[in-house]
């Protein structure tokens, strides 16, 4: 499945971009160009501090643009589904003695959430 190009685009933008972005821009309101420059030239790899700075910061971005139109901010995955046939039917297969455990099961699951309402219920 091919990626489309402007979904590459935004992903990188969102998760690599943006977050050393803000750190630059934290780091010049911070200390102005000369905090900036320290960067670049104390570290061997400063794109990676900085997008390690920056990371809170675009997430809270991220997730403001999330909450304007969801998928904007943390983009959404594309994946590819298939279906994968089984060798035989489940009703084939399936034991009475199974039909019977799980019927025992539901039934004591039923049992724990009645109590479980009952305690939840104010003044009981």
């Amino acid at each position: 499945m091919a990626a489309d190009p402007l979904d590459s685009l935004r992903l990188t933008l969102m998760q690599d971009v943006l977050p050393v972005g803000l750190a630059v821009a934290e780091r010049a309101r911070r200390g102005g160009p000369r905090d900036v420059f320290e960067a670049f030239s104390s570290s061997g790899d400063a794109l990676a501090q900085l997008k390690d700075e920056g990371e809170s910061a675009a997430r809270q971005v991220r997730d403001n643009l999330d909450r304007l139109q969801p998928g904007l901010g943390n983009p959404v995955m594309k994946v590819d589904v298939r279906d994968v046939p089984t060798e035989a039917p489940v009703a084939e297969t399936s034991a009475p003695n199974d039909r019977q455990e799980l019927q025992q099961a539901l039934a004591r699951i039923s049992g724990r959430l009645t109590q479980l309402e009952q305690r939840l219920q104010p003044g009981v």
